[in-house]
């Protein structure tokens, strides 16, 4: 005959249930990656931030050696003019920094005049500043603009 078949432990499938809830608890707590997520949001915003600073850098050094340069440019031009060799370096240095796209440049000329006198060629370069905003979160102050100036000055030949 058959005998009656008895479940062994009726609470087993609970049993179960509460050892898989324990093993995924523990596998939450030792994971590894959550150490990984808390150091990306740690570390991201400060990369972020120096990437930030590094474009503002670049933007500014660009700008400057465009400066630089369109000083030299526009001093040379000048000092080889022999007449009107101030308007002569303006136009040189304006010529020379109308390609640049990063930045606002303004040129000024003083001197020059007769042989032998010195002309010299103002470039004043300025670009934004995208972390000024961000550091006055810090309770700091920056101005909203990098800016510089360079200057060239060469001696008007004559002859």
């Amino acid at each position: 005959m058959f005998a009656p078949i008895f479940p062994a432990n009726p609470y087993r499938k609970y049993w179960e249930l509460l050892i898989e809830i324990y093993r995924a608890f523990r596998r939450f707590l030792l994971d590894k990656r959550a150490d990984q997520f808390a150091q990306t949001a740690i570390v991201l915003p400060v990369v972020m931030l120096a990437t930030m600073g590094l474009f503002d850098m670049t933007m500014a050094g660009f700008a400057s050696v465009n400066a630089n340069n369109a000083a030299n440019y526009g001093a040379r031009i000048g000092s080889v003019t022999q007449r009107g060799a101030g308007g002569a370096a303006y136009e040189g240095a304006l010529s020379s920094i109308a390609h640049a796209e990063v930045g606002g440049y303004t040129v000024a000329v003083s001197g020059g005049g007769f042989p032998g006198a010195q002309i010299a060629v103002t470039v004043t370069w300025d670009v934004p500043n995208h972390m000024a905003s961000i550091v006055t979160l810090w309770g700091g102050t920056v101005d909203s603009q990098l800016s510089g100036t360079s200057v060239s000055t060469f001696r008007q030949e004559g002859w």
